[in-house]
């Protein structure tokens, strides 16, 4: 599975420690995150990182074009919604595509788990599936 990891200035810390958390679930898969995750991630758990930019730079652009050629299978954004809504359209897009490609997400951490804990059982094998046109 491919995954995303995105936050908000605000919920950086918290997807910092979700993703610590749950290194072992995530070991076995291809992680995307942006750079200030991937920067504090990186050094301290056994799972590999690809490195999208900062948010502010494009990341969530990023994201959008990797859900839309179908290779995101999974995306967590622990957004704020009380930030500035510069960003509202970007999330907006990234949504949208999310339920157009039947793509999972999650915007906070009570999903996240939820999603976190489908994904250790194999919940989402269904993805594969999908992709390869054995359906």
């Amino acid at each position: 599975m491919q995954i995303a990891l995105v936050a908000s200035d605000s919920k950086k810390e918290l997807m910092l420690q979700f993703s610590l958390a749950y290194s072992s679930v995530l070991r076995g898969h291809t992680v995307f995150s942006t750079r200030y995750l991937f920067s504090g991630v990186v050094g301290g758990v056994g799972f590999d990182l690809e490195e999208f930019l900062d948010v502010r730079e494009g990341g969530l652009q990023q994201v959008s074009a990797r859900v839309a050629c179908d290779e995101i299978d999974l995306f967590i954004y622990f957004r704020d919604p009380m930030e500035g809504s510069f960003r509202r359209n970007f999330e907006q897009e990234i949504f949208d595509l999310c339920d157009l490609h039947n793509v999972p997400y999650a915007t906070n951490l009570a999903t996240a788990e939820v999603l976190i804990q489908g994904l250790k059982r194999g919940d989402f094998e269904w993805r594969n599936i999908l992709r390869s046109g054995r359906f």
